[in-house]
């Protein structure tokens, strides 16, 4: 059995040293910051600070309100604000299809970008207040939106703009603070804790208040540790251009060997790639990549236990047989051109085996 690899930071990314260094600090901030004592006040300025740390990694200079993660800060955006309807892409995480049941889908072209035209029409069909909600990048394709284009037409219309940050680097995209009016985070896409993550607001009068904490936003105590830890994690820096040179590695690898690159012609994620391997089962490849020692996903998202087809190539015009042959790849912070070619190699060993192995 070959060292293992681990080739799935799209799905949940390692802790980092210093996120796991500040939970333990955190630990013994172990007082409700909502109690007026010392002990309290203590636990609320290291929260506060944590909070600061959060916003100004992002570029923000609205409100920062700590969650449970991306999925509940996607849940409260989608669900309380005041806007009286909503719209969604194709190719949204399970999360914002759960948490709008009710939305207009907007179609996506082949290449996996959000119809501009489709979202004009809508807009334009009914000038009462509208919330559009896209991501940032798509998680099991890595196509970046064009959010520019998007926030531009959305904002002419009046309407606000939900992106879905939760893959985003901390720094990637500068321009994301003036186009967004809410961002949805995670800490565990990160190198931080799983269980906390953040919605950064423009302006809180755009959401209906409820709960007691996070200015009235939400129920429940502050995970103090979990926050510091993410703090902790978003001070480490990722090297984007590494990221994005290693991609570019695998993919020409891939397409000079019988496989399928997804959307590429499109701008994507730095560090999240999707491969088709034509006549050969998703779960068959996982299986044997596992064995061999590498830790991938395929199916549906970022759940990477799921083996569903993926209603996002499904919504880019995939066949249905097509969208079950295809894996996600995806690097963090200690991948090296090493492990890439490593991972190579054994998809390589994988094309031979269903005779398509090309160079």
């Amino acid at each position: 059995m070959s060292p293992r690899l681990y080739l799935d930071h799209a799905a949940t990314t390692p802790i980092t040293r210093l996120a796991r260094e500040a939970m333990a600090a955190g630990l013994t901030n172990w007082a409700n910051p909502s109690s007026p004592h010392a002990e309290g006040r203590a636990a609320r300025a290291a929260l506060e600070n944590a909070r600061r740390t959060i916003a100004t990694a992002y570029g923000w200079s609205g409100e920062a309100l700590l969650t449970s993660g991306a999925s509940e800060s996607l849940a409260i955006a989608l669900g309380r604000c005041t806007a009286t309807r909503t719209a969604i892409g194709a190719t949204e995480h399970d999360a914002v299809l759960r948490a709008a049941p009710n939305a207009t889908v907007l179609p996506v072209t082949a290449d996996g970008m959000l119809d501009l035209s489709a979202l004009r029409d809508w807009l334009d069909a009914d000038r009462t207040p509208a919330l559009v909600a896209v991501q940032w990048c798509n998680s099991e394709t890595g196509v970046l939106q064009p959010l520019a284009e998007i926030a531009a037409i959305v904002h002419a219309a009046d309407g606000r703009l939900l992106v879905d940050a939760a893959q985003m680097p901390a720094g990637a995209d500068p321009e994301l603070a003036e186009q967004a009016d809410f961002v949805a985070l995670s800490a565990h896409k990160r190198g931080g804790p799983p269980g906390i993550g953040g919605l950064l607001v423009r302006d809180l009068a755009a959401l209906m208040p409820t709960g007691g904490q996070e200015r009235g936003y939400r129920p429940g105590t502050e995970n103090v540790p979990a926050v510091l830890g993410y703090a902790a994690a978003l001070a480490e820096p990722e090297d984007i251009d590494r990221l994005v040179m290693l991609r570019a590695r695998l993919d020409d690898a891939i397409s000079r060997s019988g496989g399928e690159v997804v959307a590429n012609c499109s701008r994507r994620h730095p560090a999240i790639g999707s491969y088709r391997l034509p006549g050969a089962a998703a779960t068959a490849q996982l299986i044997r990549l596992d064995l061999a020692g590498f830790a991938v996903s395929a199916g549906s998202a970022c759940a990477s236990g799921s083996m569903k087809p993926s209603h996002v190539l499904t919504a880019m015009g995939w066949a249905d047989t097509a969208t079950r042959e295809v894996i996600r790849v995806s690097f963090g912070r200690a991948t090296t051109a090493t492990d890439v070619d490593a991972f190579i190699a054994a998809w390589r060993a994988m094309a031979r085996a269903t005779g398509r192995f090309a160079a």
